[in-house]
């Protein structure tokens, strides 16, 4: 199969229209769709990525009125997280509509919904006419995809279009938070953080792991190179003694005083930063060979929790 890679919004919408996949632009990263009401273009999706079938898929929209159909009920925190983060770097778990098929939701009576603010994005699902089902375009486990050719690494040849845009503004997955029932838990932190949510419900919590996998990121080990990561509190004046020939790399904030033996580095500005390019370095890592990476750990607070969740899954 020939890959194209084409800026036309319409001739990437219509291989959509033909049942097949399509990897676009997000605001977060690329993310790999099709037509959620074509439960064969929904199948490839599961089968380019390697992907679980018990893994849910995040719907896109490029309207609120898309949510109506979506969902069979919109809780009022659901509602206020509508008005006031979409589109936007976060995505909302409801009650689902019947009319989704089970293979979008991974069995579940939910569905997971989201307005990117990507323009690229919004023009896209608009041209195709139909709400895109859609998660991270990357073999399933390894690190997200935050420009086109991240894309290409894992899918020249396996899928017909990639439609190029602009690299990802935040380069982490949308916030993910369960409003279908009881308390609001965030089941995948993002851009949009704890702390903002709180201000809308203090009730919203932090939830790692549920007896049911309602978010991509919960059960499997995710974003993860493949060089071993190795996490180092925050502020290593002093980095792990080696006398490894090994290929070894560090990202963080910090500058540690020592990197003798250590090939590749990338010190981040600041936790935005951070967040941006951890996965872009994951994989500048794997092309360059790399063995170990050394990861700093940063506070778990704002979009640090985000940082140290990603940090955490690839280190399993």
């Amino acid at each position: 199969m020939k890959t194209l890679v084409t800026e036309s919004i319409k001739k990437a919408a219509s291989f959509i229209k033909k049942g097949e996949v399509v990897a676009f632009p997000t605001e977060t990263v690329y993310g790999l769709g099709a037509n959620v009401y074509d439960i064969e273009a929904i199948k490839k999706i599961y089968t380019a990525k390697g992907r679980p079938f018990d893994n849910p898929l995040i719907v896109h929209v490029a309207s609120k009125k898309d949510i109506l159909v979506l969902a069979s009920e919109i809780p009022e925190l659901a509602k206020n997280i509508i008005r006031d983060y979409f589109p936007g770097p976060i995505t909302v778990i409801l009650r689902r509509n019947e009319l989704i098929s089970m293979l979008v939701t991974a069995g579940l009576g939910t569905i997971a919904i989201r307005m990117p603010s990507s323009k690229v994005a919004l023009d896209f699902i608009k041209e195709c006419g139909v709400p895109i089902a859609a998660p991270s375009a990357n073999l399933s486990g390894s690190p997200s995809p935050t420009s086109y050719e991240h894309v290409l690494e894992d899918f020249d040849g396996k899928i017909p279009c990639v439609l190029k845009g602009p690299n990802a503004k935040h380069g982490l997955e949308s916030t993910v938070i369960d409003c279908s029932s009881g308390i609001p838990h965030i089941l995948r932190p993002g851009v949009i953080t704890l702390e903002q949510l709180k201000g809308l419900n203090e009730r919203v919590a932090y939830q790692a792991r549920t007896g049911k996998i309602k978010s991509p990121g919960q059960k499997y080990k995710h974003y993860a190179p493949k060089a071993k990561v190795i996490l180092l509190p925050n502020g290593s004046k002093e980095l792990p003694a080696s006398d490894s020939k090994k290929l070894r790399a560090y990202i963080g904030i910090s500058l540690p005083l020592n990197l003798d033996g250590i090939a590749s580095v990338r010190i981040c500005d600041d936790m935005n930063d951070y967040a941006k390019n951890l996965f872009s370095y994951f994989r500048q890592c794997d092309r360059e060979e790399m063995k170990i990476i050394y990861a700093e750990k940063v506070s778990e607070e704002g979009i640090g929790l985000a940082i140290m969740n990603r940090l955490q899954k690839a280190a399993k």
